[in-house]
């Protein structure tokens, strides 16, 4: 993706801002949030979550690089492959003895979890094209306004994942970033920018490969870089320097660790 592209994506997130301080402005994202990091998460939504072993597994890896000895850091995906947002039933996420009910130690013991809410934060994402298709756009609008007063009634915060464009369709990320800021704004929920990070990295370094050969689906390198995307966007920590480089050399981990730090910090919702 060329830079031209990326500065695009500013202009769309400043006509957003303008459009709504002409209306009645909505609090800021996650106004209604606590004042402190999140630690527990849910994630809610497909494949381009749950390849390479998961996108969880890896925010968890970097989280306990970044913070030895922390405790309380916990995070449940709960995935459909090729689902959309509507395909989720937000409110069985959080039936109590569901969900994070138990896990297992160490030792692989069962430890029946307790707690006053199951999670701080709930990051869900629509198909990867889904916000912007003719048909199916409708249900993204839908859905995420739905999930997100779901999501606050049981104490959480709602998140919204703007996934990247196709890599042989790079348009596709001026059109999902302008859907995400548009759902963020409209819900008061906070947006990953791993779609923009996405562009970036291809920008600087277009011989890393993010995508798997259907160029749709993250390579574990798309996946780190999205991951790092998390940490900085939902945890509010950098991954720069970070020591956990999920195996990729550590030159290539340095630079998707400052892409993803650079995007959250040049990214401004509404």
């Amino acid at each position: 993706m060329r830079a031209s592209c990326i500065r695009s994506i500013i202009v769309v997130g400043a006509a957003l801002l303008l459009g709504a301080c002409a209306s009645s402005a909505p609090p800021a994202a996650g106004a209604g949030a606590s004042a402190s990091p999140p630690k527990t998460a849910l994630w809610v939504g497909n494949s381009f979550f749950y390849y390479n072993n998961s996108m969880h597994g890896h925010v968890g890896q970097l989280l306990a690089a970044a913070n030895p000895g922390a405790k309380g850091y916990r995070a449940t995906s709960v995935t459909i492959s090729g689902s959309g947002i509507n395909w989720h039933d937000m409110a069985s996420h959080f039936k109590p003895g569901g969900v994070a009910s138990y896990s297992f130690d160490a030792n692989n013991n069962v430890v029946f979890n307790t707690f006053d809410k199951p999670f701080d934060v709930v990051i869900m994402m629509d198909c990867s094209q889904c916000p912007i298709h003719p048909q199916l756009s409708k249900y993204f609008t839908e859905y995420a306004a739905k999930n997100s007063v779901t999501v606050r009634q049981h104490g959480a915060e709602p998140v919204l994942f703007m996934s990247w464009a196709y890599a042989d369709k790079p348009e596709m990320t001026d059109q999902l970033a302008a859907a995400y800021l548009k759902a963020g704004a409209d819900n008061r929920a906070k947006v990953v920018p791993a779609g923009i990070a996405f562009a970036r990295s291809v920008a600087k370094r277009p011989e890393l490969n993010l995508y798997v050969a259907d160029k749709r689906h993250p390579s574990l390198t798309g996946t780190y870089l999205a991951a790092c995307t998390v940490m900085a966007t939902v945890y509010g920590q950098s991954p720069v320097g970070n020591a956990y480089t999920a195996g990729l050399p550590a030159d290539v981990a340095a630079h998707l660790q400052a892409t993803a730090w650079e995007t959250v910090q040049a990214f401004k919702q509404p």
